[in-house]
């Protein structure tokens, strides 16, 4: 059942819209600015009506905030006001309201409203997953990556923990295909991607296909010693899927692994810490493959074949 967070300082207008729409969906209500602004990030909501009008803070400088934080940015928002001017509506809808109802309002066009914007929101949502995702493996890809690796680097930040990324990709994989074929070697891929991803699962984690046989991934909390420990495991169970291959690295389809953790500073790119782990497999290349090589903010190497 989709969830609607109301927000509206009113205790009458509240019961009258939970009334209307409770049947059909779960109504949580706020009766100030302040505590609808936070149960809107701690809840995972379909909409929100919001009250133009409340005594702590008024709803466009709660619709702005909305806008502002990532947990809500993408909530659909429909103003709920008695202010029957179009100015105030075009302010609303500009600012990213989705939608602006007058009071008083009747429970069918509250329901018809209510609805068509829960409909375009799952269909929004929708579309942005299926663009995210890399359809040969069913991983992120590299679009999704590139969002998400900053959110999290920047999560890092904030709170001063562990930021871990690594690259990988399939071995002497260019043979593969031509050893046996196309389709071969797209299952292959999949497969890594699946074994993988098994063993990032946390919240924190982020797998993507970085292009063709190569992977990228991100976790963060974890220090340096116990990443490349959890790397190493990872790089050992694709071994084990037992694919065969004709390679002098080995008999079966391996990987090469290449990573760093640091605790990340405000100053500090990303994007050269990226390339210090796409180093490191290259590295891990150089050093005869099927193997992680990791660095802990670039002060020590570590070689898991060394």
């Amino acid at each position: 059942m989709d969830r609607i967070l109301v927000i509206d300082d009113s205790a009458v207008q509240t019961e009258f819209l939970a009334s209307i729409l409770k049947d059909s969906y779960e109504v949580t209500v706020c009766h100030t600015a302040a505590s609808g602004l936070q149960e809107a990030k701690d809840g995972a909501y379909s909409l929100i009506l919001l009250d133009v009008i409340m005594p702590d803070m008024d709803g466009f400088t709660v619709l702005r905030e909305l806008k502002a934080t990532e947990l809500t940015k993408y909530v659909p928002v429909i103003l709920l006001t008695s202010l029957a001017d179009i100015q105030y509506e075009e302010k609303g809808l500009l600012m990213g309201a989705v939608d602006y109802v007058a009071k008083p309002f009747s429970p069918v066009i509250i329901k018809a409203r209510v609805s068509t914007h829960i409909q375009l929101y799952h269909y929004q949502t929708e579309f942005k997953q299926q663009a995210m995702i890399d359809d040969l493996t069913g991983i992120s890809n590299r679009r999704c990556y590139e969002g998400a690796s900053i959110a999290k680097w920047r999560e890092a930040v904030r709170f001063s923990l562990p930021f871990s990324v690594c690259m990988f990709d399939i071995d002497k994989f260019k043979l593969y295909n031509d050893t046996f074929g196309h389709p071969a070697g797209d299952k292959v891929i999949a497969a890594v991607a699946k074994t993988v991803s098994s063993r990032l699962q946390r919240s924190t984690d982020l797998l993507a296909r970085y292009g063709g046989e190569e992977f990228v991934a991100v976790f963060v909390g974890n220090n340096g010693d116990a990443a490349f420990t959890f790397m190493k495991e990872v790089r050992q169970a694709v071994e084990d899927l037992h694919i065969e291959h004709n390679s002098p690295v080995s008999p079966w389809v391996t990987v090469s692994v290449g990573g760093i953790t640091l605790v990340p500073k405000a100053e500090d790119d990303y994007g050269t810490y990226l390339k210090l782990a796409d180093a490191m497999l290259y590295d891990a290349k150089r050093f005869g493959r099927n193997q992680v090589v990791w660095s802990n903010a670039g002060k020590e190497q570590w070689l898991e074949k060394g």
